[in-house]
């Protein structure tokens, strides 16, 4: 028994779109058929975690180029995070070139001008209270 196109791949997790259509020519009706394209289903394993909210304190335009890449990606802040630290504690790059030129984008974009030498020699600067604002006006 000879299955249809659509049928043996749709058990294979692929769904080809085979698109059946009579076309009009020269008066006469002709039956075609034509490949359309591809679904593909995609099946993934998802892992379950229990995430916490953090109070994380950061650069701020590090902050900034970072929330406008995850932006980008459509994912949360908090995704993109994950995603670096997953593959850092891998040995792993977590971009790839195209990735690394959108953030040097960003980087101008933002005026973040600190690279990863200086990663061990920020020092944080103390931020105005309100109070102290008000007071210089």
């Amino acid at each position: 028994m000879k299955r249809d196109y659509n049928q043996r791949h749709a058990e294979s997790g692929i769904l080809a779109l085979l698109v059946k259509s009579n076309i009009f020519a020269g008066g006469a009706k002709l039956p075609i058929s034509w490949y359309h394209g591809t679904l593909v289903a995609m099946i993934e394993d998802k892992l379950l975690v229990e995430r916490v909210q953090t109070g994380v304190r950061m650069e701020k335009r590090l902050l900034k180029v970072l929330k406008a890449f995850a932006e980008y990606h459509d994912m949360t802040l908090g995704d993109l995070l994950e995603g670096i630290v997953l593959h850092a504690f891998d040995g792993k790059v977590p971009f790839n070139p195209s990735s690394l030129d959108r953030i040097r984008d960003l980087k101008k974009f933002y005026d973040l001008d600190l690279d990863s030498s200086a990663s061990h020699r920020l020092k944080e600067i103390k931020a105005k209270t309100a109070r102290k604002r008000s007071a210089e006006k």
